[in-house]
C-alpha cells in the first residue's frame, strides 16, 4: 500500500499555528459545504495545489484544531519544505503561497471570530446580522481585537467593536471589556455622554461618535436602538 493510499486517520499531520485561526471558533456547518468529509473523528479536505503537483490534506478536529499534510505526487512522499521559513526559492515559494491560500479560504469560510466573548457582544453581532445582513470586518491584521460594521451601499462605518481596558475610557478599573462605538448626532452627544453609560467615542471623532461598554451598564435593547440610529446616520 502506498503512502497516499493510507487511511488519512493514521497519517502524521502537522498542526497549523497561524493567525488565520487565532481567536476564531469552528463553524461545523460550513465544513461540509466547503468540501470536508468526516473520517475517523475528524473532518478531512483534500485538494491539489501547484498545478496539480501536490496533494494537500487538511484535517479539522471538532475542537477546531487544524492540521495539514502535503504529498509530492511525483514521489508519493511527504513535502515539508514549505514549513521551513529559512527555505527560499521560487518553487517552494509557489508551494507556500498555494498552501496558505487554501488555509485562508478555510479560515474565512469555516471559522468565525471568537474575539468578542461577552454575551452583549454576541447579541449585537447577531442583531446586526439579522437586521442588516452585515458581518464584522477585521481591517487591521496588527489589531485583531478591532473590527467594524459598515453599510454596503455607502461603505460608511456605523459601528466598531473593540476590546480594551476600562481605564482607557477614564474608568478607575483595569478590567478588560468589549466596547461598541456608534455614530450619534452631534446635537445629542452633549446630553447623552455621561461617563457612566455613554462615553466619548474611543478612537473616533468625539463630535459624532459615542462609546458604550458592553458590561450591562446599558440595556441591550437600548443598544439595538442606538445601532439603528447609527445605521441611519451612515446613509448617503
Amino acid at each position: 500500500m502506498t503512502r497516499k493510499n493510507l487511511p488519512v486517520g493514521i497519517q502524521n499531520f502537522h498542526e497549523v499555528r497561524d493567525e488565520l485561526f487565532k481567536n476564531k471558533k469552528l463553524d461545523l456547518g460550513e465544513l461540509h459545504s466547503f468540501g470536508f468529509r468526516e473520517e475517523n473523528g475528524r473532518h478531512i479536505y483534500s485538494t491539489k495545489i501547484v498545478n496539480g503537483q501536490f496533494q494537500m490534506l487538511v484535517a479539522v478536529a471538532n475542537n477546531g484544531m487544524v492540521t495539514t499534510k502535503v504529498i509530492d505526487l511525483s514521489s508519493d512522499e511527504e513535502y515539508v519544505l514549505h514549513h521551513m521559513p529559512e527555505t527560499v526559492g521560487s518553487f517552494v515559494g509557489a508551494v507556500r503561497t498555494d498552501f496558505e491560500n487554501v488555509l485562508r479560504q478555510i479560515g474565512e469560510r469555516c471559522f468565525e471570530s471568537n474575539i468578542f466573548k461577552s454575551d452583549y457582544a454576541q447579541k449585537i453581532i447577531q442583531y446586526v446580522r439579522d437586521a442588516y445582513h452585515d458581518e464584522l470586518e477585521f481591517l487591521w491584521p496588527k489589531f485583531p481585537q478591532n473590527a467594524i460594521f459598515r453599510r454596503r451601499d455607502t461603505v460608511k462605518w456605523y459601528g466598531a467593536l473593540l476590546v480594551l481596558s476600562k481605564r482607557k475610557l477614564g474608568i478607575d478599573s483595569d478590567d478588560i471589556v468589549d466596547i461598541l462605538d456608534l455614530r450619534m448626532s452631534s446635537n445629542d452627544i452633549e446630553s447623552t455622554v455621561d461617563h457612566k453609560k455613554y462615553y466619548p467615542g474611543y478612537h473616533m471623532n468625539k463630535k459624532h461618535w459615542v462609546t458604550i461598554c458592553l458590561d450591562g451598564s446599558v440595556p441591550v435593547n437600548e443598544i439595538f436602538e442606538q445601532i439603528d440610529a447609527s445605521y441611519k446616520l451612515a446613509s448617503k
